[in-house]
């Protein structure tokens, strides 16, 4: 009908390149035209300038010889004041962005490690940017922005890096755990010393207890018994201490035990001199 009528109606965001006997003409903006195809005038093809989007996937190989494929997303759209270059320097856009990503990815990432492409992705998408800016503007488009979206090594080599990641956590968790077991070793180790040392403590206070017990019996039993020395009196409450020693033994014991002790004519007076000559040796140790 508007063919008819020669008229011809342009959508919001897109241009119309208009002929006259396949001369380029004008570029007609959105509205309705006047299109008099009986003068010969008539509309080659419209032209939309709507922001585009194009994938890429490029397969290359990294410096240290891992094949990946990288993937680019390329954002672009035409310009309404050069549609009639983009509409006649170009047959397949979509092709000629991809030719110029194919060229630069594989002329960037075969020199970098595997690593070092992960790290410097926004390096190489500034880069194919650049290219296709270039390249693009003389053909009427822009390039709005350039993403790397995706780095995708080889699934071995992938599962490879997976576990090496695995073995360097792995390592330091045993570190971590090896750390944590060497404190408690070493807090383990100064609570023993100090117990010890407390036992010590408590173990030397209690012979000398005891070795001021037993020198206050004696002097109390040799004043209050006239005619006894002092070593009488030491004999005779080392051996009733040692016998009765022998019946807690004795006693305490749950099951059936056997005590061998002297039983000599002098045994008493040697069973004296050996607790005597200890307690007088432990003394002077203390001392």
């Amino acid at each position: 009908m508007g063919n008819l009528f020669c008229c011809a109606q342009v959508g919001q965001s897109k241009v119309a390149i208009k002929e006259n006997f396949g001369r380029f003409s004008e570029v007609l903006e959105p509205g309705c035209h006047f299109v008099p195809w009986i003068f010969g005038s008539s509309i080659a093809g419209y032209l939309t300038l709507r922001l585009q989007q194009l994938d890429v996937k490029s397969e290359t190989k990294t410096n240290d010889n891992v094949f990946v494929n990288v993937v680019a997303s390329i954002q672009y759209r035409a310009l309404a004041d050069k549609a009639s270059d983009a509409f006649y320097k170009l047959t397949n856009t979509r092709s000629q962005i991809q030719a110029y990503v194919y060229d630069v990815i594989r002329a960037s990432v075969p020199k970098l490690n595997l690593d070092d492409v992960f790290e410097q992705k926004d390096e190489i998408a500034r880069a194919v940017e650049d290219e296709l800016q270039k390249a693009m503007s003389s053909y009427g488009y822009e390039i709005v922005q350039t993403l790397i979206v995706d780095i995708e090594p080889d699934k071995h080599v992938k599962h490879a890096m997976n576990e090496i990641n695995a073995a360097a956590r792995l390592r330091v968790a045993a570190n971590e755990k090896a750390e944590a077991e060497k404190i408690l070793q070493i807090k383990r180790a100064e609570g023993e010393a100090e117990s010890k040392y407390l036992s010590g403590m408590g173990i030397a206070r209690q012979r000398q207890a005891i070795v001021d017990g037993l020198r206050d019996s004696v002097l109390g039993f040799s004043e209050n018994v006239p005619g006894t020395s002092a070593k009488d009196v030491m004999d005779m409450v080392l051996v009733t201490q040692y016998f009765d020693t022998m019946k807690d033994i004795g006693a305490s014991s749950s099951k059936s035990s056997t005590v061998f002790i002297p039983h000599g004519p002098g045994a008493v007076r040697d069973v004296a001199s050996q607790i005597r000559n200890g307690l007088l040796q432990a003394q002077n140790m203390h001392q």
